[in-house]
């Protein structure tokens, strides 16, 4: 029985060249880091409880968790912060 050994072997370089690029990612640049609580204070000049505050009512940007640090995706804050200044104006 003849047996082609090249199609049992999986194609590993095609998996080493798709990677997953953090959003704002462009090639030559190094990455941007993941804002954590501290930057989205700082950002929206607001104490850091008022951060912890918001994301346990879940009323402020949206974050997640890479192990035990909380982390935020900057599109997902941007869209947050267009989201309010869009809804105030109907408010006044």
């Amino acid at each position: 029985m003849s047996h082609d050994s090249e199609q049992c072997v999986p194609n590993f370089r095609r998996h080493r060249e798709t990677r997953i690029r953090p959003p704002g990612h462009s090639p030559g640049r190094p990455p941007r880091p993941l804002p954590d609580p501290e930057d989205i204070a700082a950002l929206l000049s607001v104490p850091l409880e008022t951060v912890y505050a918001w994301r346990k009512k879940r009323t402020g940007p949206p974050a997640f968790r890479i192990g035990k640090h909380l982390r935020y995706d900057p599109t997902a804050v941007h869209a947050w912060i267009n989201a309010l200044t869009e809804a105030e104006p109907a408010a006044a």
